[in-house]
């Protein structure tokens, strides 16, 4: 696995997650929601080249895996305790020699040095924008990543907008714990980049606001 410097954020996540690594998946299922229904419309066809950018515990990649047999799977994460559960989930599922897995910053990577290529077909991110300080760093990485034709996949913490004013705020109060703020600027920035990049963009809002699902299509 590749290695690089990450920094403070890379410490943090390594502290937050020594040991909630452990009961991660059992314990976010209930909350981290729309993340199936994101990978289910990754259409990563035969042959194409898929990258998790905060892969984390490795459940999304493995199920993407599964789903598209025949694509070409990479994950990153700054957290090397994270990359630690990833690897042995990925091997125990049987999908090690499938995945690659790589150590660096989602806003600032080399893909050819970590990756051995400089694009991918589709790159998804799945609840790490909210713990990203510079998610927008990172949303402009990925689609400077992005083949011709590529698409991007996101799905996150949404704004709540519809959901009473008591559970919003018992919800910020919550995630702030763990170091997870809610991008409320998350489409703005994403219909800015998308123009900048002449590509097309879907953003649907999903159980009253609690998450967003958006995909930028590069033309």
């Amino acid at each position: 696995m590749a290695v690089t410097d990450t920094g403070n954020h890379a410490e943090l996540m390594d502290d937050v997650y020594r040991w909630q690594r452990h009961v991660y998946d059992a314990t976010r299922k209930y909350y981290l929601l729309g993340r199936d229904r994101m990978i289910d419309r990754l259409d990563a066809r035969p042959g194409l080249a898929v990258l998790e950018l905060g892969c984390g515990t490795g459940r999304n990649i493995a199920l993407a895996a599964r789903r598209f047999p025949e694509a070409r799977f990479f994950g990153l994460d700054i957290s090397e305790q994270m990359l630690a559960t990833a690897g042995a989930s990925l091997a125990r599922a049987g999908l090690g020699d499938k995945v690659r897995l790589a150590r660096g910053d989602a806003t600032d990577f080399d893909p050819p040095a970590l990756f051995g290529r400089a694009a991918f077909d589709r790159v998804y991110i799945s609840y790490s924008l909210s713990m990203i300080p510079d998610w927008q760093g990172c949303i402009r990485q990925a689609v400077d990543v992005l083949s011709p034709g590529g698409s991007l996949h996101i799905v996150d913490f949404g704004s709540q907008e519809r959901l009473p004013g008591w559970f919003k705020v018992a919800l910020r109060a919550w995630l702030a714990k763990f170091h997870v703020a809610p991008r409320d600027d998350l489409r703005d920035l994403l219909e800015s980049e998308a123009q900048k990049a002449g590509a097309s963009l879907e953003f649907e809002s999903l159980f009253r606001g609690y998450a967003v699902h958006a995909i930028l299509r590069k033309r």
